[in-house]
């Protein structure tokens, strides 16, 4: 009896280890782990999952269909659905969130950005006769100088304006570091080589470049585009933006990306100034504003549906943008990795440039391409944001949800 029980035992233990290595190690079960908390569908959207012998099942089917390994979605609501081995046994639950179809123009234009900052940025501390008073007042290269004395600092000029109105008198200034606001007290000094009241700050208050469009929403007149903020080249530091323009323009050269040394698109738009609308907004995942007049794509005149990070695939797909007088063109890529992310964040895939064309003229991504728009399935799932210094074929890109939600409505 005892053999008998110890024989039992031994096979219970070997049948535990078969099925724990199976709930680890099988494609079914790893799949199922691969599946999201909530997946999001529009209305009239199917989608298909690799579950093995997990079969979907749902009980809404006013709003979802669910067909062994399919789902189709009928009307805007939130459904849940269940994994079952054999159909028989659950194993796994998902939230399924409903909604309409998402439709933009897809950008691909290059565009000039002319940016102007809130406040000053200080991007470096110099002595003046022997000392400097914005170092001995804290201030370090990235701060933001926003007000003295009460009143709000617009652009270095005016900063001079005060300084000088103070006469070597203490100043209140309030600044910004790393997001947080502080005070110090200034006391000007007198730059004896030229008879002027300095501080001992370098400041910025402005900057201009080149980028890509990568979206217009024709619903409200918004877009976005880079998919990353404009930084001040001295410190990193994001500018705050006081006033901004997006303007059209022309890409005039093309410097080829190599290795260890970014490419980089050349444009002109400063001379013959065609603004396409402001900037209101200049956040970690891109820039955003209003368009003045609404915007259309020749390559997708209808405008595209908005593709979730789910449904983004690793696999073939296509970014838009310009090199040349002759416009937007597409160019074939491969998406090699994803990440899923619950919260926005800029690195959300990664990308490699196939295209023979584009590795001929650029070497892959260069600088002015961010904001590239990616398109795969037939819908935009992203935007260029970096590329790879040591690889110039590779890059990332961002989700586009994670540049709609940072968006939101900046007209307001």
């Amino acid at each position: 009896m005892g053999k008998r029980k110890s024989r039992l035992k031994i096979f219970c233990g070997i049948v535990m280890m078969i099925v724990t290595a199976w709930m680890i190690f099988s494609p079914t079960s790893q799949a199922i782990r691969s599946l999201p908390e909530i997946y999001r569908l529009a209305v009239g959207e199917s989608c298909q999952f690799n579950t093995g012998i997990a079969v979907l099942s749902s009980q809404d089917e006013r709003l979802l269909s669910a067909d062994v390994h399919s789902l189709a979605a009928v009307e805007t609501g939130q459904a849940e659905v269940t994994l079952s081995l054999f159909g028989l046994f659950p194993v796994r639950r998902m939230q399924v969130d409903i909604e309409q179809e998402k439709r933009l123009v897809p950008g691909g234009q290059a565009v000039g950005v002319a940016l102007a900052t809130q406040g000053v940025l200080v991007i470096g501390v110099s002595d003046v006769s022997g000392r400097s008073p914005a170092q001995a007042a804290g201030l370090k290269a990235g701060d933001v100088i926003h007000s003295i004395d009460g009143e709000s600092v617009t652009d270095s000029e005016h900063l001079t304006r005060l300084v000088t109105a103070a006469q070597g008198k203490e100043m209140r200034l309030t600044f910004q570091r790393d997001g947080q606001e502080r005070t110090a007290v200034l006391t000007p000094q007198m730059d004896t080589s030229s008879g002027l009241w300095r501080i001992g700050a370098w400041v910025r208050d402005s900057t201009a470049g080149v980028g890509t469009l990568s979206f217009y929403d024709p619903e409200t007149g918004n877009y976005g585009a880079l998919g990353h903020a404009i930084n001040d080249g001295d410190t990193g530091k994001l500018l705050p933006v006081r006033m901004g323009a997006l303007m059209k323009a022309q890409i005039v050269d093309i410097r080829r990306g190599q290795k260890g040394t970014p490419g980089e698109l050349r444009g002109s738009f400063l001379r013959d100034q065609v603004v396409l609308g402001d900037i209101e907004k200049n956040t970690q995942l891109g820039i955003y504003g209003h368009m003045d007049q609404p915007h259309t794509n020749p390559l997708y005149p209808n405008g595209l549906p908005v593709g979730y990070q789910e449904s983004v695939q690793i696999g073939p797909a296509v970014i838009l943008s310009t090199l040349d007088e002759n416009g937007v063109r597409a160019y074939e890529v491969e998406i090699v990795q994803k990440t899923n992310q619950p919260r926005p964040a800029q690195k959300s895939m990664v990308i490699r440039v196939t295209d023979p064309d584009l590795l001929e003229r650029t070497g892959g991504i260069v600088q002015g391409m961010s904001g590239s728009p990616i398109i795969q399935n037939g819908k935009i799932i992203g935007a260029v944001t970096h590329v790879f210094v040591d690889d110039p074929t590779m890059g990332y890109g961002i989700f586009i949800e994670n540049m709609l939600n940072q968006m939101g409505n900046p007209a307001e």
